[in-house]
């Protein structure tokens, strides 16, 4: 990707990208401050960088986390727009050839997402001649792999390409190749860990919540899935310790829980839609269901309420659930024809009890029932949405079960015009 942004994606990482008279520069700095290569001098330095990834993937409405949420959730129908003064939001309702190529939310995910490649690179590629302590170099490595592979896996979600690598007038690979690059990050902090474990003083300067070795595996097993790496996916999976507590980024009166505070909070961008969840008739919640409970609130007005991991100002939100690895597992099996194996994993997620669950999340619902993959697999779909409701992993999930296009506002996202504008090797936008 490039690293030059327009004064529009400017605006949206004000304080990062230098607005100028003649636009912004080819690099992501602030030149009323230290150097790029002054900054990355020290351990400390390294780390700050490092925890600031965190902080760009989490915080706000310009993070990742926001802005992929609200995409899935809107353009696949979990969620609507309540005040038609969010036109940005309002754009992903409606899908189709409403939502432009300026759209605010979709820029700034792929400006977010590339800023935060950008910044873990330099990071990564710095930190040998910086950091003598091998354990304290280990965190940094690992930890910014974490934020690497999720943007590239989060840009992989939403668009047909993504950028290879970030420069000039970069070359573009697959969304499945976007996926498998994701995996190779990670396998090269697992690789680093492998040989020298991380320090305490890393430890101890990094935000509460986050299992490095866990998350590293659960990311692996995600990407791995999705890039179609079925045995890779189980394994990574297989690797996540079940009794360690679950990676959550957790948040402060400062840095407040994003969701919340934007849309639970002032009830004044989006909502949920009913109680389908945003599924067709058929793959709805069953009545007893006792995770729509624990994702959707019931009020007056609206009805239907933004609840689950966004219902606090400083509610942490998880990095992954517990029961998105057990249904990994499920459909690996399924897809690689082990029919009874994914049975038996999918119906430990129907069954399991929310008391049973790290985070509260259970259906406590009877085991179901599927003989062959053609019929496990559309089960093991509805139990992912619901599972993993406002995940931001919805669209993927469409996709990648071949569900029908009408159940959706759009496949793929449209490539913004500040990296259309100045890259010659940028894919033709999608037609849906």
């Amino acid at each position: 990707m490039k690293t030059n942004f327009n004064r529009y994606s400017c605006s949206l990482l004000a304080g990062i990208l230098l607005l100028t008279a003649a636009g912004c520069k080819k690099e992501y700095a602030d030149p009323s401050g230290p150097s790029y290569d002054q900054v990355i001098s020290s351990p400390n330095a390294l780390a700050d960088i490092t925890v600031g990834l965190q902080n760009w993937y989490t915080a706000n409405r310009t993070s990742i986390l926001y802005t992929s949420i609200a995409t899935a959730s809107l353009l696949t129908g979990e969620t609507y727009v309540v005040n038609a003064g969010n036109a940005d939001e309002g754009q992903l309702f409606a899908g189709g050839a409403s939502l432009q190529n300026t759209n605010a939310v979709v820029t700034g995910m792929w400006a977010v997402s590339n800023k935060v490649v950008f910044d873990a690179n330099r990071t990564l590629n710095s930190v040998d001649a910086v950091v003598s302590d091998a354990n304290y170099a280990a965190g940094i490595k690992a930890y910014a792999s974490i934020f690497k592979a999720l943007a590239i896996g989060n840009m992989s979600m939403f668009w047909t390409h993504v950028p290879d690598t970030i420069g000039v007038n970069v070359p573009f690979i697959t969304s499945q190749e976007g996926y498998r690059k994701a995996v190779r990050v990670i396998d090269g902090a697992l690789g680093v860990l492998a040989k020298d474990t991380i320090s305490a003083a890393f430890r101890t300067s990094i935000p509460a919540g986050v299992n490095i070795l866990n998350t590293l595996y659960a990311l692996k097993a995600r990407y791995a899935l999705f890039g179609g790496l079925y045995d890779t996916a189980l394994a990574a999976a297989n690797k996540v310790a079940p009794a360690a507590p679950v990676s959550v980024f957790s948040y402060n009166t400062t840095f407040t829980n994003p969701i919340f505070t934007l849309v639970t909070a002032t009830n004044n961008i989006y909502q949920v839609i009913d109680s389908s969840m945003g599924l067709p008739a058929g793959l709805r919640p069953d009545d007893a269901d006792q995770r729509f409970p624990f994702y959707v609130g019931i009020l007056s007005n609206p009805k239907f309420r933004v609840k689950g991991f966004f219902n606090a100002l400083t509610q942490s939100i998880p990095v992954y659930l517990p029961g998105e690895l057990t249904l990994i597992k499920a459909e690996c099996y399924a897809r690689k024809g082990e029919v009874a194996n994914g049975l038996t994993a999918l119906n430990q997620i129907v069954t399991k009890q929310p008391a049973a669950d790290p985070l509260g999340v259970g259906a406590g619902l009877p085991p179901v029932d599927a003989g062959t993959a053609d019929e496990l697999l559309p089960l093991i779909y509805k139990h992912r949405r619901i599972e993993l409701f406002m995940s931001g992993m919805e669209l993927e999930d469409q996709r990648r079960f071949d569900r029908p296009v009408a159940e959706r506002k759009r496949t793929w996202l449209p490539f913004p015009f500040v990296e259309r504008n100045d890259n010659t090797n940028i894919p033709e936008d999608p037609a849906f």
